[in-house]
């Protein structure tokens, strides 16, 4: 009688993983809108991804064995299961969406030796990093995939992979979501993807300088605030990185980027001002300024200093902005002044369309 009282024999890693395939093939094959079969079979894959989530972490009374993790993940990517459980994510319980989140990133981090083995499964498959950022578009997922992508950017294998397709571009479309999680995550993913690898970043930029700027700019002139005030953050972040000189050089030779940027600096929002004043300065502390550029300064040379010796004059405690401001006083102030008579070259014809109007009226700061 003895065998009433024995313990069912745990499940080994490869039962587990087998039986969570066959549940999510079996929920893929219902379609979206079996209801009742779907609640079942979604409580079974829920209860196998706790069984695999406790495997690879440990159920906090024992440490994971090494060797099980070792067995678990191989038949995770044999029956390739991140496969499975990406593509099929937006239909999962909600615990199970942050347990497959769980399940991804831990593998990612999982080190043998020199070998990332998840990066390698992922660097074969772009088409499940696509899936990943294309989450963005489900806001039931949006923040799961975002906590994934982002767990990918960590790799540079990946990062430059990302970049490099065509789904990478859909995150001017997310850091604009009217959903603000959405946006917000999706922003914090941009800003990584942008700033995490900078070897491979600044070839990025310069290869896809002219598609990259003509769409960031547009974020530049965002209806959205958050979205303006991170895009300009993130753009001073990039034009003064040591490794993205060449195209900072680029940037600040545009007029019309200068006439984007002393726009902003006149931007009712007074924390947009100031971001705007951290990019403004990379223009006039140029000391190779093209000739666009320089006319364009010049002809608002006595409506910049006016504008910039009352620009912020409340933050007597900030040296270090204050320093800065009074540099580019001395910079402009010391352009030699614009000829009187009306220039006919097409680049003063065009510094001739700039006119700065004095500072509007600034709200006091926000408590």
């Amino acid at each position: 009688m003895s065998f009433f009282f024995s313990k069912a024999r745990p499940k080994s890693a490869s039962d587990v993983v087998r039986a969570t395939v066959d549940a999510v093939v079996r929920l893929d094959a219902l379609g979206p809108n079996a209801a009742t079969q779907g609640i079942k079979i979604n409580e079974d894959i829920s209860k196998q991804l706790a069984l695999i989530k406790v495997m690879l972490a440990g159920d906090g009374e024992s440490e994971p064995n090494p060797e099980t993790v070792s067995i678990l993940a191989q038949e995770i990517y044999n029956h390739d299961l991140l496969a499975l459980l990406i593509t099929l994510i937006a239909r999962l319980e909600f615990e199970a969406k942050k347990d497959v989140v769980f399940i991804v990133n831990t593998l990612l981090r999982r080190q043998i030796g020199s070998r990332h083995p998840t990066v390698e499964y992922f660097s074969v498959r772009e088409h499940l990093l696509a899936t990943m950022i294309k989450g963005y578009d489900v806001p039931d997922i949006a923040l799961n995939c975002g906590m994934m992508i982002r767990e990918c950017a960590r790799s540079e294998m990946l990062a430059k992979l990302i970049l490099h397709h065509a789904a990478f571009w859909n995150f001017f479309t997310y850091v604009e979501s009217t959903t603000f999680d959405t946006a917000s995550d999706a922003f914090a993913t941009f800003k990584d993807l942008l700033t995490k690898h900078k070897d491979i970043v600044a070839p990025f930029l310069d290869a896809n300088y002219d598609a990259f700027f003509t769409r960031y700019n547009q974020l530049l002139m965002s209806s959205n605030y958050v979205t303006k005030r991170q895009s300009l953050k993130l753009l001073g972040e990039l034009l003064l990185d040591r490794a993205n000189f060449a195209v900072m050089t680029r940037y600040i030779a545009s007029a019309d980027h200068l006439k984007l940027l002393m726009n902003l600096l006149r931007d009712k929002s007074r924390n947009i001002q100031f971001e705007a004043f951290h990019v403004f300065k990379i223009f006039v502390a140029n000391p190779n300024k093209v000739k666009p550029v320089a006319d364009i300064l010049a002809k608002n040379r006595d409506k910049l200093l006016t504008y910039l010796t009352n620009f912020h004059a409340d933050k007597t405690d900030d040296d270090l902005f204050n320093d800065e401001k009074q540099f580019l006083i001395r910079q402009i102030s010391d352009m030699p002044a614009p000829p009187s008579s009306q220039p006919s070259s097409s680049a003063a014809t065009s510094a001739s369309t700039v006119d700065m109007a004095p500072p509007p009226a600034e709200p006091a700061p926000a408590p």
